[in-house]
């Protein structure tokens, strides 16, 4: 049974205070442990309509929990979506504010832009990348707002997917010159290497992630338009920064990201 509508917006309530102001809240799912996925995606809908409200503009969507690594960090297993804002992307070699987040943690993605629409059910990998303008490599910055880092899949769906901050570098790639599935990728935080990785990890082929995500989209009726962005889920373990940490992603074949918290 769905929660009522009340409970949905002041769930969203509780969510985005805690979003602006980098604080922690309870999962969702100790108060109201009936809550489902729907209504989880409920919650992201108000919120996607208060962002729009106070003028941000929505650029796309995320996958995430898509890596055997991340499933198994986090505990699920299945993936998560969310929606990216014009308001989370920060530029390349800039300082993120560590004040304006509670819990952290950078990961390698990559995301794909649109150029042609994309919607339903049963499409493959070459109709993804028929659709793709091209592929760009992308650092996610995640924050769970819930205490202690912990959470269920109901609670962090409603929690945007734990979407905070974003960052783009490299060079695009046209996804028809890449093999997608064997980018290999370096995480160095402080010029050390954390994690490392291969894009297979993101359900053999990050491409996978949208066909996931497309599902989804076709339960709910909706579709990717041309000129989404999309990131696909990181591709090896969320690392934990502070304040002062300078991170490098290294992409084969496409470049860098770089940036720190400050």
């Amino acid at each position: 049974m769905s929660l009522p509508d009340a409970v949905i917006f002041d769930l969203a309530t509780r969510v985005l205070q805690a979003q602006d102001q980098a604080h922690t809240i309870a999962k969702l799912t100790d108060e109201h442990p009936q809550m489902s996925i729907a209504d989880a995606y409920r919650v992201q809908d108000e919120l996607r309509r208060r962002w729009m409200a106070r003028g941000e503009r929505m650029v796309g969507l995320k996958a995430g929990l898509t890596s055997k690594a991340k499933m198994q960090q986090m505990g699920v297993n299945v993936p998560s979506f969310g929606i990216l804002s014009n308001a989370m992307a920060r530029p390349e070699n800039s300082a993120i504010a560590i004040d304006e987040l509670v819990h952290p943690r950078v990961e390698a993605e990559i995301a794909f832009v649109l150029d042609k629409p994309l919607a339903g059910k049963g499409l493959t990998i070459d109709q993804v990348i028929d659709a793709t303008a091209y592929v760009i490599p992308a650092v996610e910055v995640i924050d769970s707002r819930y205490e202690k880092f912990k959470f269920d899949l109901v609670s962090v769906t409603a929690d945007n997917g734990s979407s905070s901050r974003y960052v783009t570098g490299g060079r695009p790639r046209d996804p028809r010159e890449l093999d997608l599935r064997t980018v290999g990728v370096v995480i160095e935080k402080n010029g050390e290497i954390m994690a490392t990785g291969a894009s297979a990890a993101v359900v053999n082929h990050p491409a996978n992630a949208i066909l996931m995500l497309l599902d989804h989209l076709a339960d709910r009726d909706e579709v990717l338009p041309a000129g989404s962005f999309i990131m696909t889920g990181g591709i090896t373990e969320a690392i934990a920064v502070a304040r002062g940490d300078s991170i490098v992603a290294r992409f084969q074949d496409m470049g860098s990201v770089s940036f720190r918290f400050a």
